[in-house]
């Protein structure tokens, strides 16, 4: 967590990058040096071994280790440079939330924040109608900073889970408490989801908080609850 005098950032802890780096630097050593044995093993049960590990088995021994920690090493920083653009960082300041996670980058402003909430992985934003404002991953956060960053800076802080969790109800298409119109716009959103396709899947979130229907994914399967009336 990173703190100045007007606003608070919370992103992935460092360590972690350092963890998938080295672990990967580490694996391509261990595998440097057991290559030939692993290779012949192979060999010997199925007849056959990947192409790159046969050439590191025909290097001689220095070689093969130097070749595959340097190997192990690069992917390590690919990882840990991954890990980073997927990972959310929050800046929370006061007159707006800035998300940023998988390159793309999001403010929301605070006059229009309702209340803010951890639902088990993601950080979630509501307006002050309830509908939802944002939601991200955010499982590789520490929560007791992200409560922190939010109390701080005087935001409504509503804890570690869902304060509407209990106005949640499991999509079933032709349910008599919502109109056709959001059935249409959850078929759609159910079939986006099956064919991953993520943009689409968030457009037809944000259409069906315009409907006044929150939605979320748990468990597999798509969860609503209806927004009270303006």
């Amino acid at each position: 967590m990173t703190t100045s005098t007007d606003a608070v950032t919370v992103r992935m802890p460092a360590v972690y990058r350092w963890i998938l780096a080295l672990g990967a630097t580490a694996l391509g050593v261990a595998l440097g040096f057991l290559v030939k044995p692993i290779t012949t093993w192979l060999v010997d049960l199925v007849g056959s071994a990947p192409g790159p590990l046969r050439l590191a088995a025909n290097l001689p021994p220095i070689w093969a280790v130097l070749v595959l920690t340097v190997v192990g090493a690069v992917a390590g920083l690919w990882l840990a440079h991954q890990a980073q653009v997927e990972s959310l960082e929050v800046t929370v300041r006061p007159e707006d939330v800035r998300l940023a996670q998988n390159g793309a980058v999001r403010h929301v402003a605070r006059a229009a924040i309702g209340e803010v909430f951890l639902d088990r992985r993601d950080l979630v934003l509501l307006d002050r109608r309830t509908g939802e404002l944002a939601r991200n991953k955010a499982s590789d956060l520490d929560r007791d900073e992200i409560a922190t960053a939010f109390e701080r800076l005087g935001y409504p802080w509503r804890g570690g889970a869902d304060p509407h969790e209990h106005e949640f109800r499991q999509w079933a298409d032709g349910a008599p408490d919502l109109p056709e119109e959001a059935h249409a716009l959850l078929r759609a959103r159910a079939r986006a989801r099956t064919d991953k396709q993520a943009g689409r899947v968030a457009e037809l979130t944000d259409e069906l908080r315009d409907a006044g229907v929150v939605v979320r994914d748990r468990d597999g399967a798509q969860q609503y609850r209806p927004m009270p009336e303006r």
